[in-house]
């Protein structure tokens, strides 16, 4: 926030309470308010209070020559001159007393100013008892009627004088009452009594719902006259910056009251584009061709059907120089309500554009090899079959996987790992032919796309060189290394009339090369029997699992970043199988989406994961990850609430862990569904960013409250690849303007930690804080904090 403008926003933190939620007190100036200043509120009902003081002292005047003349000739002299002079000296310290409180309310009113007030409030009405109480005794009955009307007709100018200071208007309305009510009850007028005490009632009534209305209306106008105050400094801040520019054109759409720093952003002095059409200005050698791009056509639309726009982000040409604006603008009216052209501000946005635009292509891009990711293959193998259907032609997708390497990455670390991986892609690299892209699916796993697999001798040339090269030792870091890889492939439309098809049986084919011995080629065939009767029998246990409660759930730290705080745990889900012993998740959770076991599946995991939340300290969360399959179930949302309310845990404390290929199946679906799920407290988190589907778009549509950032960019900044490096920090930025976390996955050194946290993540998970471990453990954890909290 700009220091500017910092006082104004002080005095809006005061008005945050509205007169009708003020308790009585508060609004009488008794006590002070539940929020905001007593001092404020004060100030602000005696704003204008000057202005009626010349009014209300006439009406005492009135008032008081009416009963001199009334008693004249019938009270002595000398008490009705004393009374006079005693109520014109009342007056006149009111007078002063008024203006110097008025005066005081461009600041702040003093507790000792505010009681002084009330106590000459109470003398006033102490003297207008005088005339009820001592002047009748000299007159007849009617007399004290006379009297009583005079100050009725006071006590009624009271509440609409005094409304802003109620407790001076019921001082005065009490006191001149009572003193009424003493007199009647003297002469045993108790009818009279009983319509005056009534009169009075209302009269107080009336004050104090006058005096809401009051300062209703002074905290609207005091709330307008600070946003005016606002917007006034900020405009004047905006016109002393240096990067945006207001801009103004008329009916015709021609450029009007240039700004030097718009003319500057055109390129040209103001007079020059003085009068001259917006669009042509802007569009460059597309005015006179009529070639415009869509984000022009998009601003040149808006401004035909005259509706206000917002960060519209347009493609400018100044000369032979493109360009990227962010334009808002909205109609101008004049005084008759008539339509008199378009006001806004612009920004030059370039660099940023840019920027993301980099962003986008890192995210679609492996930061450990280089090569493309999975998301990028998906599209270039989906383009590929397109080109085969359209030409009556074939494409093939080869999968590999490379053998030996997790023995290497387990013995010699990660980093030496990761070195060998960039080889292996730099080989895959030198084999490649433009016909050919080749990829990183994750882990040890790569792909190539062919684009066009007419011949299939070029296939079968392609996965055996991929063997051969591979398979040659490799040098990282004076150690020799050796690994192989085994290819499988499937050829489209043949193999799969769909991108997900073709994948998968490609990877069925992978699976019997790396069973047929390893450091072969295998194609797909529909008669792969060893998988699918594996598949078969791992999918048999699968559905028993659940019912012989073969499924348990492990948790695995997330800490603070700055404290290192265990913050919440992610639940893992393990499956020890009776015939298959401890199946992997890689293994069995793609089985259980194939087949949708992953629903009941899911469900379990969900309420276990709550239930067990349940046994741990309040302020920690347990986030579940949640499946493709899951989310788009019809009843999710329903699913997640009965886990809420079977649990009794709170909806905040619940995290739903999500990745960004599930928006790639339905997004209208899952969007609607995470909406759901956001609405009822809980909150979701978008997992394995950059790694998968650009995820870019769904950052802007949905209200994720985390970002988790992939251990391959953790492990990347750490070497510090400057490509790590920079996305992370834009994800950090991205998630900061959004009001998102991130945490960081895959972090096991301290020096990972260090060089995280300095990134700005707010969150930390990798095996450096713990490894995912049984919820007794956790439990264990936590008793023993508490105990050594007992013992220190």
């Amino acid at each position: 926030m700009s220091p500017i403008c910092g006082h104004v926003v002080d005095n809006r933190s005061e008005l945050q309470i509205l007169p009708a939620d003020l308790p009585l007190g508060a609004l009488l100036g008794l006590s002070d308010p539940p929020l905001g200043s007593w001092a404020r509120l004060r100030s602000l009902q005696y704003a204008n209070f000057a202005k009626v003081t010349l009014g209300r002292l006439l009406s005492h005047g009135i008032a008081g020559l009416v009963v001199l003349i009334l008693f004249f000739g019938k009270a002595p002299v000398w008490l009705l001159l004393g009374w006079a002079v005693i109520l014109g000296v009342a007056l006149y310290y009111s007078y002063r007393m008024d203006h110097q409180l008025a005066d005081s309310s461009l600041g702040t009113i003093g507790k000792s100013q505010f009681r002084r007030h009330m106590a000459l409030s109470a003398l006033l009405a102490v003297v207008w008892g005088v005339p009820v109480l001592v002047f009748t005794r000299f007159g007849v009955p009617a007399d004290e009627l006379a009297v009583w009307g005079v100050q009725a007709m006071l006590i009624a100018g009271a509440a609409l004088w005094l409304s802003s200071v109620p407790l001076g208007a019921i001082l005065f309305t009490v006191i001149t009452g009572a003193c009424a009510i003493l007199a009647l009850t003297l002469d045993g007028h108790i009818a009279m009594v009983a319509v005056i005490a009534a009169f009075i009632a209302v009269a107080v009534a009336g004050t104090i719902q006058g005096a809401r209305t009051h300062l209703t209306a002074r905290i609207a106008e005091a709330g307008v006259a600070e946003k005016n105050e606002v917007v006034s400094l900020l405009l004047r801040e905006f016109e002393e910056s240096e990067a945006d520019w207001l801009w103004q054109v008329d009916t015709a759409r021609r450029i009007r009251s240039v700004s030097p720093r718009f003319a500057y952003a055109l390129g040209q002095e103001p007079e020059k584009v003085e009068g001259m059409p917006f669009l042509q200005l802007i569009s460059g050698e597309g005015w006179d061709t009529g070639q415009f791009p869509p984000s022009l056509h998009d601003l040149a639309e808006r401004l035909k059907r005259r509706e206000s726009f917002s960060n519209l982000i347009v493609r400018v040409t100044l000369g032979k120089q493109q360009k990227w604006w962010e334009l808002s603008g909205t109609p101008k009216l004049d005084d008759e309500g008539k339509f008199v052209g378009f006001r806004g501000v612009g920004s030059d946005v370039t660099e940023q554009r840019e920027s993301s635009d980099k962003i986008a292509y890192l995210a679609r891009y492996d930061t450990l090899t280089g090569l493309p990711n999975r998301m990028m293959l998906m599209e270039a193998l989906g383009d590929a079959m397109k080109y085969a259907d359209q030409w009556r032609s074939r494409c093939a997708f080869l999968m590999i996987d490379l053998d030996r390497f997790k023995q290497i990455n387990d013995s010699l670390g990660h980093q030496i790992g990761d070195r060998l991986l960039a080889q292996v892609a730099e080989r895959l690299k030198s084999l490649v032919s433009p016909n050919e892209l080749c990829g990183r699916l994750g882990g040890d796993e790569f792909a190539i796309v062919v684009r066009d697999a007419s011949d299939m001798q070029r296939v079968n040339g392609v996965a055996q060189s991929v063997i051969n090269l591979l398979s040659q030792p490799y040098d990282v870091d004076n150690h020799t290394l050796y690994v192989g890889s085994s290819v499988g492939s499937a050829v489209g439309p043949r193999d799969g009339a769909t991108v997900e098809t073709l994948m998968r049986n490609a990877d069925l084919a992978l699976y019997r090369a790396k069973d047929s011995g390893r450091g072969v080629h295998v194609h797909f065939e529909p008669a792969l029997h060893h998988d699918a009767e594996e598949r078969r029998k791992l999918e048999l246990s699968l559905r028993h699992a659940l019912e012989r409660g073969e499924f348990a759930l492990n948790f695995q730290p997330v800490v603070d970043a700055r404290s290192e705080a265990v913050v919440s745990f992610e639940a893992l889900l393990r499956w020890n199988s009776r015939e298959h012993g401890s199946v992997s998740p890689v293994k069995f959770i793609p089985l259980a989406e194939d087949t949708r076991l992953i629903v009941p599946i899911g469900e379990w995991v969900l309420r276990e994961a709550c239930r067990e939340a349940m046994h741990w300290p309040g302020h920690i969360k347990v986030a579940v990850n949640v499946s493709g399959e899951q989310l788009l179930a019809p009843d999710f949302a329903s699913t997640v609430v009965n886990a809420l309310s079977a649990t009794g845990l709170d909806p905040w404390r619940l995290e739903i862990e999500v990745t960004e290929s599930i928006f790639v199946r339905d997004d209208v679906t899952a969007r609607n569904t995470l909406e759901e799920i956001i609405a009822l407290g809980c909150s979701v988190a978008l997992d394995d960013f950059g790694t998968g589907y650009s995820s870019l778009g769904y950052l802007r549509k949905l209200r994720f409250s985390t970002i988790k950032v992939d251990r391959s960019f953790v492990q990347g900044a750490a070497k510090g690849n400057a490509e790590s490096l920079a996305i992370i920090r834009a994800v950090v930025a991205m998630a900061d303007s959004l009001d998102m976390t991130t945490t960081a996955e895959g972090v096991e050194n301290a020096t990972e930690a260090r060089l995280i946290r300095d990134l700005g993540c707010k969150k930390i998970q990798g095996y450096h804080f713990g490894r995912p471990m049984s919820a007794a453990d956790v439990q264990r954890i936590f008793r023993q904090r508490d105990s050594d909290r007992q013992t220190a």
